[in-house]
C-alpha cells in the first residue's frame, strides 16, 4: 500500500505542531520562575512599589543633624489571621543616617502554633529606596506557640540622600499566615 504524500506531510506538521507547543510550555514556565526575580530587580532599580532594601546593609557614615524626617509605622493583618500586630512607636522623627530601633508587638490569639510573615512596605514609593533595614522580623518568618507573644525588632536609618521633598516615610507591614515549615521554631 502506498503512502500518501499528503498524509505524510500532515503528519510532519503535527509533529512540529506538537514540538512548538511543547517549546512554548516550556518558554512560559521558564519566564514565570524569572518573574519574581526581575520584579524585585526592577522595584529595587526604580523604587516602584515601596520595596525596601532587602537585607542587612551598611549604616552611612554620616548623620544630617540639620535635618529631621518623620516615620510613621503602621500594621495590618491579612484577614483570617487571629494575631494581634502593632508598633510599639507609631510616629518617630530621625535624622537622616541615625540607626534606630523600634519593636513591633504580636500575639498568637489561636490555640495552636501558626507561622506569620510580615511583607514591608513604604510610602511615597520614591522614598522606599532611602529606608534601608538592618535588622526586620520581616527577613524571617516568625512562628508563635499557641497564645504566645513575641517583640519584633526592627533596627532601620533613613539614607541622607534621600530627597530634600520628602519629610514624611511611611512603613507599613501586613502579616499574612505563612505555612509552617520543618525549621521553624516555636517562640
Amino acid at each position: 500500500m502506498a503512502r500518501h504524500p499528503e498524509s505524510s506531510q500532515a503528519a510532519r506538521g503535527k509533529r512540529r505542531s506538537t514540538w512548538s507547543l511543547v517549546a512554548m510550555a516550556v518558554a512560559m514556565f521558564g519566564f514565570a520562575f524569572a518573574l519574581v526575580p526581575l520584579y524585585d530587580v526592577f522595584c529595587d532599580i526604580t523604587g516602584i512599589n515601596g520595596k525596601t532594601a532587602d537585607g542587612p546593609t551598611a549604616e552611612s557614615a554620616r548623620v544630617d543633624i540639620q535635618r529631621e524626617v518623620t516615620v510613621e509605622f503602621v500594621a495590618y493583618i491579612s484577614p483570617g489571621m487571629e494575631w494581634t500586630f502593632e508598633p510599639e512607636v507609631r510616629r518617630l522623627v530621625v535624622h537622616p543616617g541615625e540607626t534606630r530601633t523600634i519593636n513591633y508587638s504580636a500575639r498568637n490569639l489561636t490555640s495552636e502554633a501558626t507561622v506569620g510573615q510580615a511583607v514591608p512596605s513604604v510610602t511615597p514609593g520614591t522614598g522606599a529606596r532611602y529606608f534601608n533595614k538592618i535588622e526586620c522580623f520581616c527577613f524571617n518568618r516568625q512562628p508563635l506557640a499557641a497564645g504566645a507573644s513575641a517583640q519584633l525588632p526592627l533596627v532601620f536609618y533613613v539614607d541622607p540622600e534621600l530627597p530634600d521633598d520628602i519629610h514624611t516615610l511611611t512603613l507599613a507591614y501586613t502579616l499574612f499566615n505563612a505555612p509552617p515549615t520543618e525549621t521553624a521554631q516555636t517562640q
